[in-house]
């Protein structure tokens, strides 16, 4: 696991749900490096089925050298939040890290979810992210750390992420909306990106949904912890960005996440895949390429060419992004399209601006190695074309 080095000792870090599970992994993390945790959780009672209340949690919090703050708060109460972070800002001295974790969840279809429990997951997941990030937000704007992050997905408009449990899947892409709208909001002074695990993390809450056999097929919420841990290490200008656990920790260094795994074997290594290109600011000459090109897009463009293009850029402002002109008046992104790519082009940031700016040839850059194609080369082709009715744009 990744070593801890202080450095967030003396942030104070507040944290919905943190009684337990992931909320509590991440809190005890960031303890071990000297900091204060604000607990902010409804249970002050034990619970019949989830063990540990807020009560405990700050012991353990204690009992690794960091220090605690446990407040009662029911995220959808707008009073008990600002009570808490008042508390924590006159104990602390402010507050350098909020992690929306608090959320209420049921895995069911429409017919089945009631409108008591689609309410709750609403109140709980969106609108109690926005009412605790609204509330610490004039203290984290003070803060030289200043970090927002969301327990989150990636968002991705596939219906399958919706069909088996909509009203579930809509209360967390609430969450991951307000990354997109706060990063753009706050840029510069506060960070805020969301983190979503790879495979399923065991908790006692997953006991319960999945029963006592999905143990064995999860990982521990120590990788939740430790690729929060490393996010809150990078500067403000990182933000906006859906983290996957395996992806960020990957790109720390560690290769073998069995360390990980409640029965070591039992979930998947994924040694085939590369390891994903690590989300970067998005900005500069790549970003200002990429906008202009979604402002050209239309629905004839789109009909026209009907592909989708990845691009592996290499150097600075690189990363993965994609061009889909399969959708309705297409689209343009950071990282993976939500379907696979008909084309993946290799290439430096540098060569790409030229090719797309018109002072470099695709057919010239392909031929003199500087672009590595993979796919549909008639599609590829297309691509040229398209470049060349925006050129004088770009």
């Amino acid at each position: 696991m990744l070593p801890n080095t202080g450095r967030l000792a003396g942030c104070t870090v507040f944290i919905t749900g943190a009684s337990r599970g992931i909320g509590k992994a991440i809190a005890l993390k960031a303890a071990k490096d000297g900091a204060n945790i604000v607990i902010a959780a409804k249970t002050a009672q034990p619970h019949s089925k989830l063990l540990g209340t807020i009560y405990t949690a700050a012991e353990e919090i204690e009992a690794v050298g960091g220090k605690a703050l446990p407040c009662i708060v029911d995220v959808r109460d707008e009073q008990q939040i600002s009570d808490a972070v008042q508390k924590a800002v006159k104990k602390f001295g402010g507050i350098d890290i909020l992690v929306n974790n608090a959320s209420a969840i049921s895995l069911t279809n429409t017919l089945d979810t009631s409108t008591k429990i689609m309410d709750l997951m609403m109140n709980v997941n969106t609108r109690g992210t926005y009412l605790t990030s609204k509330a610490c937000i004039p203290y984290l704007k003070k803060s030289k750390v200043a970090h927002i992050l969301n327990i989150s997905p990636p968002l991705n408009l596939n219906p399958v992420w919706f069909k088996e449990h909509c009203a579930y899947t809509i209360a967390k892409y609430g969450m991951s909306m307000y990354v997109l709208g706060m990063a753009e909001e706050f840029k510069g002074e506060i960070a805020v990106n969301a983190l979503w695990p790879k495979t399923a993390i065991y908790t006692a809450a997953t006991e319960m949904l999945g029963g006592p056999g999905i143990k064995s097929q999860c990982r521990k919420v120590d990788i939740i912890a430790d690729a929060a841990y490393s996010i809150f290490q990078k500067p403000k200008s990182f933000t906006g960005n859906f983290v996957i656990d395996e992806n960020i920790l990957k790109a720390e260094g560690i290769q073998h996440f069995d360390i990980y795994a409640i029965k070591p074997g039992a979930v998947p290594e994924f040694k085939e895949e590369k390891p994903q290109p690590q989300p970067k600011p998005r900005s500069g000459a790549v970003e200002k390429t990429f906008r202009i090109v979604k402002d050209s897009l239309s629905d004839d463009i789109a009909k026209a060419t009907q592909a989708i293009y990845l691009f592996e850029l290499s150097g600075k402002d690189g990363g993965t992004w994609f061009l889909d002109l399969k959708s309705k008046g297409g689209n343009v992104g950071y990282g993976e399209p939500s379907e696979q790519a008909d084309v993946v082009m290799s290439m430096s940031t540098d060569d790409f601006v030229k090719m797309f700016s018109g002072k470099l040839k695709p057919t010239m850059a392909f031929m003199s190695g500087k672009l590595k194609i993979k796919g549909n080369m008639a599609l590829a082709i297309k691509l040229e074309k398209l470049m060349n009715q925006m050129n004088a744009r770009l």
